[in-house]
């Protein structure tokens, strides 16, 4: 099975590049906890998709790609969401760079390229 994560990043922010990293790297850490619980003893349990143990056991794929509005970025994030694929959006708190709360990223998947393709698969590499 052929498996990726996509990371899409607002370019119209014009964040500097390390605060994209960071946005994107919470993006990813964020779908993949989602499949995380605590147990009663308070140790972490991870619970992940077949795809995203193959995702993790394997190549790792992350791409990187942008979208130019908000409301670009969530129709990918409701898009995916819609149709099961794991996924998150990000919203930073505002305190660096932003004045107020503002969405900045999304990561879809890790699932089967040909899922993850189908929401993502048409938006610029960033």
């Amino acid at each position: 099975m052929e498996t990726k994560q996509v990371i899409v990043i607002r370019k119209d922010l014009n964040m500097r590049k390390g605060k994209m990293v960071a946005q994107g790297a919470h993006a990813s850490m964020a779908t993949l906890t989602k499949y995380m619980t605590k147990n009663d003893r308070g140790w972490w349990a991870f619970y992940p998709t077949n795809e995203m143990e193959d995702w993790l056991n394997n190549s790792f794929t992350k791409i990187c790609v942008s979208v130019n509005s908000e409301q670009e970025l969530l129709e990918i994030y409701n898009k995916a969401l819609k149709i099961g694929l794991p996924c998150s959006v990000i919203r930073d708190n505002g305190k660096t760079e932003f004045r107020e709360p503002t969405y900045t990223a999304v990561a879809v998947g890790p699932a089967e390229v040909s899922m993850v393709d189908e929401i993502t698969g048409s938006l610029p590499l960033l």
